[in-house]
């Protein structure tokens, strides 16, 4: 069989959120602030958006398909081979319709598809489309799965109960037909292997971080904020729970700073938590900023809460730890593999206020347990450079490609 060269094979990543465009009609090309009333950057967003971009350093052609979010639609470069293409409207409530929109460069992509990578999330239209897209092409369907519909997803919302039955009949039979499955953590791939994916074609490949963003010495964020400094960021979404971080703060016994830095659907109820808080002077919200600040704000922090009521994995932990910070997390979904109690961070029960107050009282009496869990979040991040996890991904690719190849072969 010939040598795999990454430059022969072109990827077809379709996602429902991407990393969203940098545009001159803002200041020094930024993100258009607009975007982040649309689907507020998080984990999902800057893992595709990271990995394309180490994919194209390695030398692999990509044409990424998403939805615009609230860009213009249209074609732009990432990298020396990527192109991002963004289409749909314009609307929060019915993104669905980008996979509508994508269906013609979906079936005339522009060069031959060798590969269909989806990101799934609970946007369950990637998956019908990326199904499509691999039967259009006669190629293999990779699929990552972000958040399980059916074993991660939490709540009891009209539209939660409809995503886990409807979304998890498509779900599971679209992971069992895929030719490889990539999840974040191990007990993602436990579960789709209970539910009949073939364990030989199920892939744990985290989240990761980009080394050079954590390279610069970076000025304190919040100056005026006092220390210990804890700290929340990432999506104000029901999902993410920074309402009890903010019911929490209040209990504490120990006297610190809270800062919140986001943007969400939550944004406005959060905000109203803090000015009735007891503990009001002492907290900092701030609205969203690029994923390339986020280092800094990290480097700002002594700890950092992820509240969660469900979680994959959660990628801002991976960030959090390569900064050296310690992290108050819920113990759910794959927290656990990230955060590990007493050597990273501190785990407690989803939605128990006053267990995060005790954890958050904790550390911030006793700096030299921050100190222990820090050096231990530092060590484990070693294992999360996105140059090597791309290396896995490409890995999965030519397995793939060397399977179907030998299928058509004895057909």
């Amino acid at each position: 069989m010939p040598r795999w060269d990454p430059a022969g094979v072109h990827v077809l990543r379709l996602c429902s959120v991407f990393e969203p465009a940098h545009t001159a009609t803002w200041p020094a090309g930024g993100l258009d602030p607009r975007a982040a009333r649309f689907d507020p950057i998080g984990g999902m967003q800057n893992h595709t958006a990271a990995l394309t971009r180490a994919l194209d350093v390695q030398g692999h052609r990509q044409t990424v398909l998403t939805s615009r979010l609230a860009a213009e639609p249209g074609t732009q470069s990432l990298g020396r081979r990527a192109r991002v293409r963004r289409s749909g409207l314009p609307l929060r409530r019915f993104r669905q319709l980008w996979a509508l929109a994508s269906l013609p460069s979906v079936l005339r992509p522009g060069a031959p598809v060798d590969v269909v990578h989806a990101h799934q999330g609970e946007d369950l239209a990637t998956l019908l489309l990326a199904r499509l897209a691999a039967r259009r092409h006669h190629c293999p369907l990779v699929v990552t799965v972000h958040c399980s519909v059916g074993h991660t997803l939490r709540g009891n919302a009209p539209r939660d109960r409809l995503l886990r039955s409807l979304g998890g009949r498509v779900e599971r039979s679209t992971l069992r037909r895929a030719d490889a499955v990539v999840v974040l953590t191990a007990r993602a791939a436990a579960a789709l292997r209970d539910d009949g994916v073939d364990p030989g074609r199920v892939h744990t490949i985290p989240s990761g971080f980009e080394p050079s963003l954590f390279e610069t010495e970076r000025d304190d964020v919040f100056p005026a904020a006092g220390r210990p400094r804890i700290g929340y960021v990432g999506r104000l979404a029901p999902q993410k729970r920074a309402d009890l971080l903010v019911q929490a703060f209040g209990r504490m016994r120990e006297p610190a700073h809270l800062v919140i830095v986001g943007d969400g659907p939550e944004r406005a109820r959060v905000e109203r938590l803090v000015q009735r808080s007891p503990a009001a002077e002492r907290i900092t919200s701030r609205g969203f900023v690029e994923h390339s600040v986020v280092p800094g704000v990290l480097a700002s922090l002594d700890v950092l809460v992820l509240p969660s009521a469900y979680e994959e994995m959660g990628s801002v932990l991976v960030e959090a730890m390569v900064a050296g910070l310690p992290v108050v997390a819920s113990d759910v979904g794959g927290i656990p593999e990230v955060v590990r109690d007493g050597e990273t961070g501190l785990l407690v029960p989803p939605g128990d206020v006053a267990a995060l107050a005790g954890a958050l009282d904790r550390l911030v009496a006793d700096p030299e347990l921050r100190s222990r869990l820090a050096a231990g979040a530092r060590a484990l991040s070693r294992d999360y450079s996105w140059a090597s996890l791309a290396a896995r991904i490409a890995d999965v690719y030519r397995q793939v490609q060397d399977r179907d190849a030998v299928r058509i072969t004895a057909a």
